[in-house]
């Protein structure tokens, strides 16, 4: 089902693309944060409901109905993970900028505002990325460098003690977060991307079911000419607990930690040379 909304196309900057999966009230929370951007005027919001199965499709579309109409709800037919949905929401987007919103991810009022100014004023970015503070105040490491092939593993073990130059490279340690600039790649549950460079790129690459879609995406961006920028003067709320988090025995007891890494395999044997990749209309296939 899809809601009308009464925005013209012409007037809308930035679509804002809100991913729904069981977490009804949340996301309406995030929409209340889009509602409340000092550009929502030139905003349009589309809520993602990515085969829920339970009553937060229902919370929603009253929620919608009652409070906010124009709102549009999509729901699709099945869950095919986290690129299929937002890529589902990237086709009915109208703005020149895409906002790719979490619903655990709630950005200050003034937040879209800069980053399109940011946008704006430099049209070498493709990718930029708010900084994202925890409610304890400490700040999300969100931006980092392209993995190596072990460093997702070490990350999640005792390991890391004693790999600190390892983890220092990876999880950029020495980074200043409150100094912009040019980062390998950003987390996906929050970013604002130009949406012909997201046409071009094909959105994300749907076998990744979750996880490193949005590590895949910042590199297909570089390898484009574009560069991805983490921006803190834009400034967004993160919740501390996170799905792919827990150490090597999650790995056998928590489903997200397995996805997590299958997730890894497939990056890294993408990257690999063993196979080269392309986009023909937003699909993506191997060729040898």
């Amino acid at each position: 089902m899809e809601m009308t909304h009464d925005k013209s196309p012409g007037n809308i900057l930035v679509t804002a693309v809100i991913l729904n999966y069981r977490t009804g009230q949340d996301a309406w929370r995030c929409a209340g944060a889009m509602l409340r951007q000092t550009i929502g005027n030139r905003m349009e919001i589309i809520i993602v409901d990515n085969h829920s199965g339970d009553d937060s499709i229902g919370y929603l579309r009253n929620r919608v109905r009652f409070s906010a109409p124009a709102i549009r709800i999509i729901e699709t037919p099945r869950n095919s993970g986290f690129g299929y949905g937002y890529n589902l929401g990237f086709s009915r987007a109208a703005g020149k900028y895409v906002l790719v919103n979490n619903p655990s991810k709630l950005l200050e009022p003034d937040a879209v505002e800069k980053m399109v100014a940011a946008m704006e004023r430099d049209s070498s970015i493709g990718i930029i990325a708010p900084k994202l503070v925890y409610n304890d105040g400490t700040v999300r490491d969100s931006y980092r460098s392209f993995p190596r092939l072990f460093d997702v593993f070490i990350k999640r073990t005792a390991l890391r003690t004693f790999s600190a130059g390892r983890m220092r490279r990876y999880l950029q340690w020495d980074r200043n977060p409150d100094v912009a600039g040019d980062t390998d790649w950003v987390v996906g549950g929050c970013i604002m991307i130009r949406r012909d460079l997201c046409e071009k790129l094909g959105g994300f690459d749907e076998r990744f079911f979750l996880f490193f879609e949005d590590t895949d995406l910042c590199k297909r961006c570089w390898n484009v000419g574009r560069r991805v920028v983490y921006f803190p003067e834009a400034l967004g709320r993160d919740r501390k607990s996170r799905l792919s988090e827990g150490g090597v025995l999650s790995l056998f007891t928590k489903k997200t930690a397995r996805i997590h890494l299958a997730s890894a395999i497939k990056y890294f044997w993408k990257w690999s040379g063993s196979g080269k990749w392309k986009v023909e209309s937003g699909k993506w296939k191997v060729e040898s």
